[in-house]
């Protein structure tokens, strides 16, 4: 799994704006003039939101003119998000990305700073105590 994409897709839908922009998109495609009307925003700022959501391949565009509407890529969304939910569903053990972590989750039950932070004792703690 790529995850540079779902940095992309994450950031593109972590802003309030642009999940308005994407739920009103989801009911047909818009003018950016229609949004700037239903949203009560400028054009460059719907503009500016409507770029970032673009670069993260969630809309496509098409140029009317001088005009341009803006549609879901209801495909992209579909395969990204259950692609999505089959890397969460993968053991991590599965993820060429998450080797040396996987390898480290499998030794924090010996692990002795782990078990001492989970009783509340930190390294700093036990110097203290030994001193």
């Amino acid at each position: 799994m790529n995850t540079d994409i779902w940095v992309k897709i994450f950031k593109a839908l972590g802003e309030p704006t642009r999940l308005k922009i994407l739920k009103l998109l989801s009911v047909r495609p818009m003018y950016v003039c229609e949004l700037e009307e239903v949203l009560q925003i400028s054009q460059p700022r719907i503009s500016q939101h409507l770029r970032v959501m673009k670069e993260a391949g969630l809309l496509k565009e098409k140029k009317d003119a001088q005009r341009t509407f803006y549609a879901l890529r209801v495909q992209f969304l579909d395969d990204h998000f259950a692609g999505m939910i089959a890397y969460f569903n993968q053991g991590l053990e599965n993820l060429p990305d998450f080797k040396d972590e996987y390898a480290r989750l499998q030794q924090l039950d010996t692990n002795c700073d782990v078990t001492l932070c989970k009783q509340g004792k930190t390294a700093t703690v036990r110097l203290e105590q030994e001193a």
